[in-house]
């Protein structure tokens, strides 16, 4: 297990609670109490740390080396019912982005989502989970084939942002991004999204318009990394902390500001550190907002959609006040 800079107590705590059982096992000293003292600081240590945690140590957590990716949660989920889809039909299959057909109980859901790599190889394997033009070209392709075939569609969010590239950018990156939000926006079947590690910047947003739009607890959502913030307002990446804090990126700040539909509650120390609990919590997140919207009918399903993005960042109550003065100025 890899532990953050911020996870050094329970470090130094697991550390004696394993030298503590090493002692009861290789003597004759009776070791119990004292390991029961060590588990119970254990405990404390780790509900006070993972309670309080900063918007930066949310986004260490969100790129923990051991976290589940899109794939581990999809195996997890689906077993094997899962069956992955390549290519978009024009230039190549990218590996940075996934999909397939797969099923939770008797009902089939079309997975889209960034994957990441474990070590060097794959990571370069799956360019870091950055797709280029032709992974939202895949992506667009597979929710049009959902929608065919009345399949509601699931995406799993996972990247530090779109491939930045020349050649990606020769392909139409810009374009492909925003034609995937387009489309998202009218798609005749149900789309449930999840962040389950990094929502960075339009590269999330490829895959990112659905009905509902949940963020699971140690993620961040927001238009720019912390890092790069601080590089343009500091010129340093020293800053990052202080941008965390001003993005407003954890999933907390996007619920009061209604960018997000819910939390998905982590296992106490993130998700890498119980991977079963976590896989639950997405696939029983995934049964309830199917639920709740598999009876809306096409149309309706469209139009709350659109109503919904529409909404957001609208102040109402000033938007009345304004309306209100234009009214008086009018009549005098």
């Amino acid at each position: 297990m890899e532990y953050l800079d911020f996870e050094m107590p329970i470090k130094e705590l697991q550390d004696q609670l394993e030298k503590c059982q090493i002692i009861g096992e290789e003597s004759d000293v009776d070791v119990t109490a004292t390991c029961k003292k060590i588990e119970k600081k254990l405990a404390t240590a780790r509900k006070d740390i993972y309670k309080n945690l900063t918007p930066w140590q949310r986004v260490q957590l969100s790129r923990h080396p051991n976290r589940p990716y899109t794939l581990d949660y999809i195996k997890a989920i689906c077993g094997d019912t899962f069956m992955e889809l390549h290519g978009d039909r024009s230039v190549k299959d990218d590996k940075a982005m996934i999909g397939g057909l797969g099923k939770i109980g008797d009902q089939s859901f079309m997975f889209i989502g960034q994957q990441k790599g474990y070590n060097t190889k794959t990571r370069q394997y799956r360019n870091f989970g950055m797709a280029n033009p032709e992974g939202y070209r895949k992506a667009l392709r597979l929710m049009k084939m959902a929608e065919k075939f009345g399949i509601p569609v699931v995406t799993l969010l996972d990247t530090p942002g779109a491939y930045p590239g020349l050649e990606a950018e020769e392909r139409g990156q810009g374009e492909a991004i925003a034609r995937n939000i387009f489309e998202m926006t009218r798609l005749k079947t149900p789309i449930i999204t999840i962040v389950i590690g990094e929502g960075a910047s339009g590269g999330a947003l490829g895959i990112g318009v659905g009905d509902r739009v949940y963020m699971m607890e140690n993620t961040w959502y927001t238009v720019i990394s912390p890092e790069s913030c601080s590089s343009i307002l500091w010129r340093s990446w020293e800053f990052k902390e202080q941008a965390a804090e001003a993005l407003k990126l954890t999933g907390t700040d996007m619920k009061k500001l209604k960018l997000i539909d819910g939390i998905i509650k982590e296992p106490i120390g993130g998700a890498h550190s119980d991977r079963e609990g976590a896989f639950k919590a997405v696939q029983n997140q995934i049964i309830d907002a199917f639920n709740e919207l598999k009876d809306l009918s096409d149309a309706d399903l469209v139009a709350k959609r659109m109503d919904k993005y529409a909404d957001m960042g609208v102040i109402k109550n000033r938007y009345k006040e304004i309306i209100s003065i234009n009214k008086r100025c009018n009549s005098n």
